[in-house]
């Protein structure tokens, strides 16, 4: 039994108005059937990252929200959590907030024979998501053609603990 449209909207305006008024934003909500069930996950981020606590508030919130309102008329687990340091980018806004980050972008289908694309997100202009590739090129994707992208985890400045040897006390 799949969830319609009409419910699922019905949980994402209850779910943005308790992540908007928490401070929040809202990065994506979907209906997932899985090994285990039905799974309803949440992404929620914030400028600077969210918090274990703020994941367990919202779930807290909705939680209790959508049992008094039950737009969804089969079982399913409720996960919040961060969109991660590869964050999906999902909205016209996403692409814009995040130009001068480098991304990877799949397309639905291939574009100059090529379907996955990898470059320093330029912005979204004239309804292209604009890339600067690494040979120095750039391409410009029609914002319908995307079918995922998602930051590129950057870890400027991280340097590992160096292994050490020897004996344990």
């Amino acid at each position: 039994m799949a969830i319609d449209r009409e419910a699922l909207d019905r949980v994402r305006a209850i779910a943005r108005d308790i992540v908007e008024f928490e401070g929040l934003e809202m990065v994506h909500l979907e209906m997932k059937s899985e090994a285990g069930g039905r799974v309803l996950r949440l992404y929620i981020d914030r400028e600077g990252g969210v918090t274990l606590d703020d994941c367990s508030r919202i779930s807290r919130q909705l939680s209790a929200r959508l049992d008094v309102d039950d737009p969804i008329p089969h079982r399913y687990t409720l996960e919040v959590s961060s969109p991660g340091l590869d964050r999906p980018l999902h909205s016209d806004d996403d692409f814009r907030r995040f130009a001068g980050r480098n991304v990877r972008v799949t397309t639905h289908e291939p574009i100059d024979g090529r379907r996955n694309y990898s470059g320093r997100l330029v912005g979204l202009a004239e309804g292209a998501v604009r890339l600067a590739l690494e040979n120095g090129g750039e391409v410009a994707i029609p914002r319908d053609r995307v079918a995922r992208a998602r930051l590129e985890i950057e870890l400027e400045g991280f340097r590992p603990r160096a292994a050490t040897r020897g004996r344990r006390a």
